[in-house]
Order: C-alpha cells, then structure tokens, then sequence
C-alpha cells in the first residue's frame, strides 16, 4: 500500500481526495496547526484518519509520500522536512513565493535524491493538452508568441478575503495566481522567461470595506465567502484586513529561446475565464472557454479579414476538478512516487515560473522597470532534466 499524508487541511486538501482513486493507496495521516482541521481531515478522508497537529510529528518512516497543501509562504520548510526525510513530496503550486525558496527545495531534493513533484495541474488540463498537441503537430510553424488574459472573475471573494491579498504572505499574485498561467505559458512556447517588465495596481479593492483585525474569515474554504450576487464589484465587503497587492497585472517577457510572450491578470471583470492565443510562422491559435469546456480555433490555411469560424475547431469537454486535472495529477504524483519516470509536470519549470513571477513584481512595484529574472544552477538543471535520476 502506498501511505498518503496530506499537510494543511484548507483549500487545496481536497486535491488529496483523488489518491483514493489510485489502487493501493490511501491517506492515512494529515497535520495541520488549526484544532478545527481535524474535523475536515475526518470528512475528507474518513474519520480513523491520523491527525497531528505538527507535521514533524508525523511518522516519516511509515510514509510512501506527502502532498503538501499549505498556504503558500509555508510550503519551503515542510518539503526541506520531508525531502531531508527521503519521502517523496507533491508541493501545491507555486513552490514557493520566493526564487530563493525555490532554489533551497530544489537543493534539497537533489542533495537527498528524494523525488519532487509540483502540482501544476493545467498541465493536465484537457484544454491545455490540445493546445500543445496542435502545436507540437506543426499546425502554426514555430511558435513566436503567446498571450495569455486571464479574467479572475472571482477574485476579489476568493483572493482578497483572506491571506491571498497580503504580499508577505504570497509576494503578489502576479506570482500566486499568475504561476499556473506563466507555466502554461513556458510550456507551450518551449522556453523560460529571462527579461520581463511590468505595469500593476490596486485598482479596485483598496477602497472596500474590510474586516476588523482578528476577526475570522467567512469560512475554512474560499466557497464559503463567494457570494455572486454581489455586483460591482466595488460593492463587496469583508475583505481581509490587510490589502497590499495588486488587483490588476501586465506584464512583457522575452524568453531564452526568443519567444516573446505577454500575461494579464485581472480580479474585478464580470466573468472568470482563461485564454491563451498561440501565434507561430505558420498560423494562430486561440481557445474560448477553459476548464469547463471549450473550443480551440486555429487559423492557418491563408489570410483574410476578421472571421468567427476558423481552419479547424477542436471541441474540448467539460470536466470536474480543473477539467479532470486534478485526478490525472495525483495519478501521476502517486505512480512517480511509486516508480519514478518522466512526469508532464516539472519541478524547475516550477522554479521558472515562480522566478518569472517574483521578477515581474519587482518590476511592477518599481514603476515598469526591466528586470532580469535569474537563471537556476547549472547542476540543478542538469539533475532535474535527467529526470531526477
């Protein structure tokens, strides 16, 4: 049997639930500083569950893996805790909020040859994969640009409620929320980002109402303080007592392969949706719709004017938990665990967009200045591309 235990029982524990899928697995232990946690532990993954209150507590010895569902800013030292322990370790994205953190997990999991896996579950999800099949099928030619606009319908329930909108806590989140996209976007351009600028504020949210210091929030889970029908969204109230990042992003990045790239993250628009346009030598992709069903449009057979149809249309369906992702995720984390191998996810693109991110912030919050985002160590990129072998 392989032996699960799942640390942080929040948001993102519930990611944990798909092990049970996986034959010969199972969550037997969970740790979390919150008392109320236990009860969450019990109603995710059955009431004899072990619950501790310390993850250092937990019995490493008599554990096969850990998926690692902290708050962002205390996701570095229990996977330093584990991987030193040699049990391999899924960190929720990003891997860290800082390129520095990044780097110290990376070390230590090449120092203990103990396998890391970083939940970049888009990598996963269906929309995505078409994305990169057309792409690796020739369909645009070589791939020069990619945009991505990401419209963060939700944001201000789910982003600004709670630690999310302190950026001691996530850097910002052109960083906490943008990771996933500026992964997606490394993936299907086949680089990393080197040069990046900036421009971002605090557009909306600074002005609304916020709760009292010590006051708790709505609920456990971000579902318990979304409320739609609240609208504008200068309306809405009980933000977290501490708002200091940005509800508006924009940033410019150029590549190691020469791909120029563009992100936009917005937290007040009236829909939540992600879109990607890849733009090659030899055609245009785009898709409408993400992770809860969507079309992909490419346009490469000739030019013309604006036209609503295109060349070929791939259907994508609707799936749950991030279009099915989250299951093929812990799937994968379970059997690299098991067995190793190569996995779609990658702990030093990770680290990449994690660095692009933090880099991006910096430039943003020096009024557009462009920063150069730092590469890995040689070694460590050696040892991750070898598949950590």
């Amino acid at each position: 049997m392989t032996r699960v235990a799942v640390v942080g029982i929040g948001q993102r524990a519930r990611l944990a639930t798909h092990v049970a899928a996986t034959e010969g697995a199972r969550v037997v232990a969970c740790a979390d500083p919150d008392p109320a946690a236990a009860d969450r532990a019990a109603q995710l993954f059955g009431p004899g569950v072990d619950f501790r209150s310390d993850y250092r507590d937990l019995p490493s010895e008599d554990l096969d893996a850990v998926i690692l569902t902290t708050p962002d800013d205390c996701h570095t030292e229990p996977a330093l805790w584990f991987l030193s322990a040699g049990v391999p370790v899924l960190v929720e994205k990003p891997l860290a909020i800082t390129t520095e953190d990044c780097d110290r997990v990376l070390a230590a999991a090449m120092a203990a040859g103990t396998r890391l896996y970083v939940a970049h579950n888009l990598r996963h999800a269906p929309v995505v994969r078409a994305m990169k099949a057309l792409i690796e099928e020739g369909r645009i030619g070589q791939v020069k640009s990619v945009w991505c606009r990401h419209f963060v319908g939700h944001g201000g329930d789910f982003y600004f409620k709670d630690w999310h909108a302190e950026r001691s806590r996530t850097t910002g989140l052109l960083l906490q929320k943008g990771a996933h996209d500026l992964d997606v976007i490394h993936w299907l351009a086949g680089g990393y980002c080197r040069q990046v600028v900036a421009l971002g504020d605090l557009m909306v949210y600074g002005a609304n109402p916020r709760r009292r210091p010590g006051d708790p929030a709505a609920g456990a889970v971000l579902s318990d303080w979304r409320d739609d029908s609240i609208w504008p969204p200068a309306a809405l109230g009980g933000l977290n007592p501490e708002v200091d990042v940005e509800d508006l992003s924009m940033l410019l990045g150029r590549l190691d392969n020469g791909v120029l790239v563009s992100y936009q993250q917005c937290h007040f628009t009236p829909d939540y949706w992600r879109n990607y346009t890849v733009i090659g030598d030899a055609g245009r992709l785009e898709n409408f719709g993400d992770l809860d069903g969507a079309v992909v449009r490419v346009w490469n057979t000739g030019r013309s004017g604006y036209r609503a149809d295109a060349d070929l249309v791939v259907d994508i369906p609707a799936g749950a938990d991030h279009g099915g992702a989250d299951a093929a995720l812990v799937a994968e984390f379970l059997r690299f665990a098991r067995h190793g191998g190569p996995t779609e996810t990658s702990p030093m693109a990770a680290r990449e967009a994690v660095a692009a991110g933090v880099a991006a912030t910096t430039s943003l919050r020096a009024g557009g200045r462009p920063t150069t985002v730092p590469a890995p160590a040689p070694e460590v990129v050696a040892y991750f591309g070898r598949g950590q072998t």
